[in-house]
């Protein structure tokens, strides 16, 4: 693909843009650490809500989604979208205890939670294992994505692809911090978002397509609309919907979808102005990412079917594509070929935008992991704050040169990496979970289930092969999570149960800042109380399970309906899509009503 003098020029003003939204926010997240990456503890819940769906818009989010449709049918995006559950619980249980707790960072937490020398590993550990190794990896595979893509539809070299983008982020990133970063994430999602309904609207407007009606009726398409599984199959819908519901939403750790919310969830979270802002924020962001978001690059994809049947017509029409990049997936930006000139600059900047929000804010967070719990915690912790807001930006260029070095050598062979990474998660997700909750879990808990579960992931991804394990329902990987769960869970229980709690000062001291309330405290705070010194002063107030889980349910309900309604539209079935509508409207009314019951500051 060409682009055209408009199109750079569009291009060119798109990054001018992005650097006066970071030269601008320089000019406060310089003051202090606090700043430069939490915004001070001021923003509201739009932006921080835009910015955390901004994030998971990657470069190579819309490809995943062609192809998921063109392989398996748009029932696929189940793989994701039942992850839903997952987000809904941070939003009523987790968004307020993570603001109240007033931490910097989510690792910061094992300080306050645990105590002694276990407690400070914990922080120190995992500041470098997940700030830095774990990020530059996830950096890395999302920038090997926008190679791909800029190979395909500009024909730029590998380096080119990464030196120009990375010198960008990383000037708005390390000049205004977080504030640069959400900014930069709301005017890219908008531009994000707005490429990717042009760009169904060029598909349904391409001749062998003929519009909307026709793309639904069309015999090639048929077969790949179904947005239910096959309740007939158990080979379909288990994997696809019981596993994820049943098991994975709380067993695996995962960036993005932490059990409990973490990681850049977390850090936007602590940002928020107050308890109702961090609610709010993470609200809008589930909405934004599972209703909102998915229609545009389904329809893009199913027009991709009628395009581009098989992978042989896409060959014929792009014979320069390097045959390593000829699968399913890559059907998205082929079809950006459609796109007229400055349209075509609009949308590839919409990608590009896609690619930056989410290295941005992945910069972010791991320079405040890296200078807030391993620089100023063990190597300088007199550091004043105009040294942790430089020690930030330095930490910025260097993550981001780890993780375009990775992308140009060897991440193309990083499979196995990704899954032990995967598995090393696997069954310590309640953990992250019940730890608020539960006042035996104690610090070797949580050591003993990372080692244990790090073990399992290693010896499973290089010893055990995939069809060792695999049954006639569920994969090998899916049965390797299963397993690794299962032993890394026993594991910890064992541990928490057999092994000392924290002091009692420390699990008090907890307990009074977050005050998370529920029988799993009943003996800490009983015990305080009989000495005279109370840790709950709003005992029979905190306890509010019983009314978040139902604004759990009443939230899923209430996006999935939304998402469904949508397709019903698109579908043409307009009485499924009246229905679900009214049924998001009324959920809607009584999630917010049952909200304003919550006790939140």
């Amino acid at each position: 693909m060409l682009l055209e003098t408009i199109d750079w020029v569009i291009i060119g003003i798109f990054f001018l843009i992005v650097l006066g939204i970071g030269w601008q926010a320089s000019r406060s997240a310089g003051q202090s650490s606090s700043e430069f990456f939490l915004g001070g503890r001021g923003m509201p819940w739009w932006l921080l809500g835009i910015s955390m769906v901004a994030c998971t818009f990657s470069a190579d989010t819309p490809n995943l989604v062609t192809g998921f449709v063109r392989e398996n049918g748009v029932v696929k995006n189940w793989a994701w979208w039942a992850f839903l559950i997952t987000g809904m619980v941070t939003v009523f249980i987790y968004a307020r205890l993570w603001r109240k707790s007033a931490v910097s960072t989510d690792l910061e937490f094992y300080e306050i939670r645990y105590g002694g020398k276990k407690a400070s590993f914990l922080r120190g550990f995992r500041a470098i294992y997940l700030g830095v190794f774990f990020n530059c990896l996830i950096m890395g595979s999302v920038t090997l994505a926008a190679i791909k893509i800029g190979g395909v539809m500009l024909g730029l070299d590998p380096w080119v692809v990464v030196v120009g983008a990375s010198i960008v982020v990383v000037i708005y990133s390390a000049l205004g911090g977080i504030k640069g970063v959400v900014w930069a994430d709301f005017f890219q999602y908008g531009i994000a978002m707005f490429g990717a309904v042009y760009a169904a609207y060029v598909a349904l407007s391409q001749p062998e397509v003929g519009g909307l009606t026709k793309l639904i009726t069309h015999p090639a398409v048929q077969s790949k609309l179904s947005v239910v599984p096959d309740f007939t199959d158990p080979s379909v819908w288990v994997p696809l919907l019981l596993f994820p519901i049943a098991v994975q939403w709380w067993a695996v750790w995962y960036p993005g979808a932490e059990p409990g919310g973490g990681g850049y969830i977390a850090q936007r979270m602590l940002s928020a102005k107050d308890e109702k802002n961090a609610v709010g924020a993470t609200l809008l962001f589930n909405f934004a990412h599972y209703a909102l978001r998915p229609w545009p690059w389904i329809i893009v994809a199913l027009a991709s079917i009628i395009i581009y049947p098989d992978m042989a017509s896409i060959q014929a029409e792009f014979p320069n594509i390097d045959p390593t990049y000829l699968k399913d997936d890559i059907a998205y930006p082929v079809m950006l070929s459609k796109l007229g000139s400055g349209w075509l600059g609009l949308v590839v900047a919409s990608i590009i935008a896609a690619y930056m929000s989410t290295i941005g804010t992945h910069l972010n967070w791991g320079s405040s992991y890296f200078v807030n719990d391993f620089y100023k915690r063990f190597v300088k912790p007199d550091a004043s704050e105009k040294q942790m807001v430089a020690m930030g930006r330095m930490t910025t260029v260097v993550l981001m040169f780890f993780a375009g070095t990775l992308s140009l050598t060897i991440l193309d062979n990083a499979t196995d990496a990704f899954n032990i990474l995967l598995l090393s998660g696997a069954g310590s997700g309640a953990i992250y979970l019940l730890r608020w909750f539960w006042w035996r879990i104690n610090a070797l808990t949580e050591i003993v289930a990372m080692v244990v579960a790090t073990v399992m992931a290693v010896v499973l991804t290089l010893v055990v092969d995939d069809a060792t394990v695999a049954t006639s329902l569920l994969d090998g990987m899916t049965m390797k999570i299963l397993i690794t769960t299962g032993v890394v869970t026993v594991t910890w229980l064992a541990t928490a149960l057999l092994t000392p709690p924290e002091d009692k000062e420390t699990l008090r001291a907890f307990y009074k800042l977050t005050r998370p309330g529920g029988p799993g405290w009943k003996k800490v705070v009983e015990e305080a109380a009989q000495e005279g010194k109370p840790c709950d002063e709003n005992e029979g107030i905190t306890w509010q399970m019983p009314r978040q889980v139902l604004l759990i349910f009443i939230g899923c309900t209430v996006i999935y309906s939304s998402l469904f309604a949508i397709g019903g539209y698109v579908y043409g079935n307009m009485i499924q899509g009246v229905i679900l509508t009214m049924v998001a409207i009324v959920g809607t009314v009584a999630l917010f009503k049952i909200m304003t019951k919550l006790n939140l500051d």
